[in-house]
């Protein structure tokens, strides 16, 4: 930019001289007019002579300065070419450098970013081949099912009409009572299909300790009447009849169960009749409550599969109550040779900590004794004993 100026600088200083010339040369042509018209022709051509040698002089110098200042102006034009082109060149190898080095970046990117995506695909990949894995699992678990569920339904038929024959309902009532009271409670608290004083024999006698004594446990199912009670197919009539027939089958077991089990000074003064079906059970204290307050009056107690677990755990704390008084004198004298023992624990303690201090004092004399002889052995090093009252000092120390 600044050479560009500079040569119009030039160019326009070569104008103005030209110019200042053309205007000197007019003027002089004027002034050499008027010389004619008062010179005679001889000073006219002397004039016109040295006028012309003149102008010959002044456009030679004029040429040679044109020439010089042309000469100066194409210096100044190479030396801005030359420095526009270095400036161009290195422009260029700046700008090269900065492409390579924005190319590797790219480059450096894509390769990273292409790597991302690889390990973002193969994470994917094996994602998607987990998730495949765990719905063939699935579904491998879920024919599984479907092959259990549909051996379930086979089994649920042949349970109903298992369940259809009375005795064989009688049956699976006893199974299942047996098996709650096995997992509940010891061996010796319950004895199964016992024979009472007046030939009867009940499902399950549990033996519990006084004042509860020996309680009557009998399973009874009433089933068939409660199946029509629920059965669509049938008319409103017969079920109001079924349900009626079923409300006549539980008073009836309830009866039996009291006249059978309860026993005045052999059995408790109540017994329970066990239920099998939790659906059964639940009918019963939500639609027939006064089958349940004649079964309490009759001292007849209706438990399900659930209510009896929780009688069992009561009577399986009772038991273990009884069992620990029972065996609280054993308890007493453990607690009492445990006395003893720590009561002599305490002497041998206080003995050991008798002598323990006595150590401590001992150690804290010999103590004692070892900063005398330090003390003593340091004025021996240096040479106090014959100071004045040195040796009554090591003899106090003695």
């Amino acid at each position: 930019m600044m050479s560009d100026t500079l040569q119009l600088s030039f160019v326009i200083a070569g104008f103005a001289l030209l110019l200042g010339i053309v205007i000197l040369l007019i003027w002089q042509a004027v002034a050499a007019g008027r010389r004619e018209r008062l010179l005679p022709e001889r000073i006219i051509e002397a004039s016109e002579r040295r006028a012309l040698d003149q102008h010959r002089e002044l456009l030679r110098d004029l040429h040679g300065g044109l020439e010089r200042q042309t000469d100066r102006i194409g210096e100044h034009a190479r030396a801005d070419r030359e420095l526009l082109q270095n400036g161009l060149t290195a422009a260029s190898m700046q700008l090269s450098r900065a492409i390579e080095t924005l190319t590797r970046s790219v480059e450096g990117q894509l390769q990273t970013l292409s790597g991302q995506v690889n390990t973002r695909l193969d994470e994917g990949l094996r994602k998607t081949h987990d998730t495949f894995t765990s719905v063939m699992a699935r579904l491998a678990a879920i024919d599984e099912a479907q092959k259990k569920i549909e051996g379930l339904t086979s089994s649920v038929v042949s349970l109903q009409e298992i369940l259809g024959d009375k005795r064989t309902r009688g049956a699976f009532g006893e199974v299942q009572l047996e098996a709650l009271v096995r997992n509940a409670l010891p061996p010796d608290a319950f004895a199964f299909q016992a024979t009472l004083p007046n030939g009867n024999r009940v499902d399950c006698l549990l033996k519990l300790p006084p004042p509860t004594g020996k309680v009557a446990i009998d399973a009874k199912f009433p089933l068939e009447n409660y199946n029509r009670m629920f059965d669509s197919a049938l008319a409103q009539s017969d079920r109001k009849a079924a349900q009626a027939a079923f409300r006549a089958d539980v008073r009836r077991h309830v009866d039996a169960i009291a006249d059978k089990y309860i026993l005045p000074g052999v059995t408790a003064d109540g017994a329970v009749m066990f239920l099998p079906a939790e659906a059964v059970f639940a009918e019963l204290h939500a639609s027939h409550t006064e089958i349940i307050a004649y079964a309490q009056v009759r001292r007849v107690w209706i438990v399900s599969p659930t209510t009896l677990m929780a009688v069992l755990n009561t009577a399986r704390a009772v038991l273990k109550d009884i069992e620990t008084r029972r065996q609280i004198h054993v308890i007493q004298e453990e607690l009492g040779r445990l006395a003893k023992d720590f009561g002599r624990f305490d002497e041998r303690m206080s003995a050991l900590a008798r002598h323990i201090g006595q150590v401590n004092k001992d150690v804290e004399e010999v103590h004692i004794s070892s900063r005398k002889i330090s003390a003593h052995f340091q004025r021996i090093e240096s040479a106090r004993l014959d100071e004045p009252g040195g040796e009554s000092a090591a003899n106090a120390l003695e």
